[in-house]
């Protein structure tokens, strides 16, 4: 495995090639401070953008939904595009044009596999949930044959994609500059709120210290 993603012509880009990074560990970071992704795939035909959660293992990202699910029977062994993003600001220039945002984000190309093995499958579900809340899976009731049935892993290998960020304020022409207009950023940032406990929680279970903590990008 090598430290930088190969170009191709899918994954290059046409312009603004300075905002490009084909590095693993930029893509890896991005792909790590946000779980919301957007998977790409042909359905009978037809184009479809589904939202899910993801996660990565090494050189692997995974997804899971409804074994019910139409979607990821049709991305089983097909192309599907998988792309994740952030918002970070807003840049405002002084002119329409140059307006822009600063964002964070990643697009992956490749076959989707489904994971069949049972144990394979639930560990990787144990690695999703503590992916978002460490050590949370091993505190919960082990999964029933039912929930596992119920649940499709899907996956892909990261070789091919890139990642493009912009940071920074607005890049105006030169003779713009000189114009009464103000220009700058309104940065953009999640924020957690407060836990609100479940009214059906037994009394004195206490929160977790991986509730209690909780970060988020």
């Amino acid at each position: 495995m090598t430290d930088t993603l190969p170009v191709t012509e899918r994954s290059r880009l046409r312009r603004l090639h300075e905002r490009g990074h084909f590095d693993r560990d930029t893509i890896n970071a991005i792909l790590d401070a946000q779980p919301m992704c957007h998977v790409g795939y042909v359905m009978e035909g037809r184009p479809y953008v589904t939202p899910t959660l993801q996660w990565r293992e090494g050189n692997h990202v995974y997804w899971h939904g409804s074994s019910a699910s139409r979607a990821l029977r049709a991305q089983k062994e097909a192309e599907v595009c998988l792309t994740v993003s952030i918002l970070d600001g807003f840049v405002l220039a002084r002119s329409g044009m140059h307006h822009s945002l600063n964002t964070r984000s990643v697009m992956l190309f490749g076959t989707a596999f489904k994971v069949e093995d049972p144990e394979e499958k639930l560990t990787k579900l144990g690695n999703f949930v503590n992916h978002l809340y460490p050590g949370r899976y091993e505190t919960l009731r082990p999964d029933h044959a039912q929930d596992l049935k119920a649940t499709t892993v899907m996956g892909m290998e990261v070789s091919e994609g890139a990642a493009k960020l912009r940071a920074g304020g607005p890049k105006d022409e030169d003779e713009d500059y000189a114009l009464p207009i103000w220009a700058g950023e309104i940065p953009v940032r999640m924020v957690v709120g407060e836990p609100i406990p479940d009214p059906r929680n037994l009394e004195g279970v206490e929160m977790p210290d991986h509730v209690r903590d909780f970060r988020y990008l």
